[in-house]
């Protein structure tokens, strides 16, 4: 594999404008397989705006954004086929259980080859080891900030995709739930998967992997 064939997203020169506030300024991204990018900055600074202008959900003024050496205009549905994007908040309906919310947000728990009992097993097995297996079938709303927040993870392993965007993925989170992304993470990577994520302060990976860290200043 080429260098260019293990790049998956890149953006160069990203330009952000809102108003008369130059929020990001020419910044260039490039996520690999197997690699790991965080995009770090205090509140204000501009993190989420970058991260979902770099997916297309947001506007940006200059850059060229690419997927796997394409321009993002030209395989938009690809790209989106290949990622899972989790933002700020958690994304889930309080009206419905974990383990319903879970399976409308993952089409491969949908599959008519796979058999409600397996889907209920597979889910179980993962909000067990997000410490909240006992509310499977609890309203949502119940649930703390937290907990609904594991729900949400809990698609990263039920999910297949190459492409993780993690918008401060450890919001609401104690220690037990911030090394259960640390090693998600590090699993999603020896597969060749890439990650970019916001966060207000650095996770650690201890050096495995390496992590490429773009830091945003306050532009208020």
């Amino acid at each position: 594999m080429t260098g260019r064939e293990s790049v998956l997203l890149s953006a160069v020169g990203m330009t952000i404008w809102r108003g008369d506030n130059l929020l990001v300024d020419a910044v260039d991204v490039q996520v690999q397989r197997g690699g790991v990018v965080q995009i770090q900055g205090s509140n204000g600074s501009g993190k989420t705006t970058l991260l979902r202008s770099l997916i297309g959900l947001a506007e940006f003024d200059e850059g060229e954004i690419s997927w796997c050496g394409r321009p993002f205009r030209q395989v938009r549905d690809e790209l989106y086929a290949a990622l899972v994007y989790l933002g700020h908040k958690a994304g889930i309906s309080g009206g419905l259980t974990p383990f319903e919310n879970l399976r409308a947000l993952c089409p491969e728990l949908n599959s008519k080859s796979v058999h409600v009992p397996e889907v209920r097993r597979r889910v179980a097995v993962v909000l067990d080891e997000l410490g909240i297996g006992d509310r499977i079938d609890l309203p949502s709303a119940a649930l703390s900030a937290g907990q609904q927040r594991r729900i949400s993870l809990a698609r990263l392993r039920l999910q297949e995709a190459l492409l993780w965007v993690l918008d401060e993925p450890l919001t609401s989170l104690d220690a037990d739930g911030y090394a259960w992304v640390r090693d998600e993470i590090r699993r999603h990577v020896a597969r060749g998967g890439g990650v970019l994520f916001t966060t207000h302060q650095p996770l650690d990976f201890g050096g495995d992997p390496a992590v490429q860290t773009i830091a945003l200043s306050d532009n208020d």
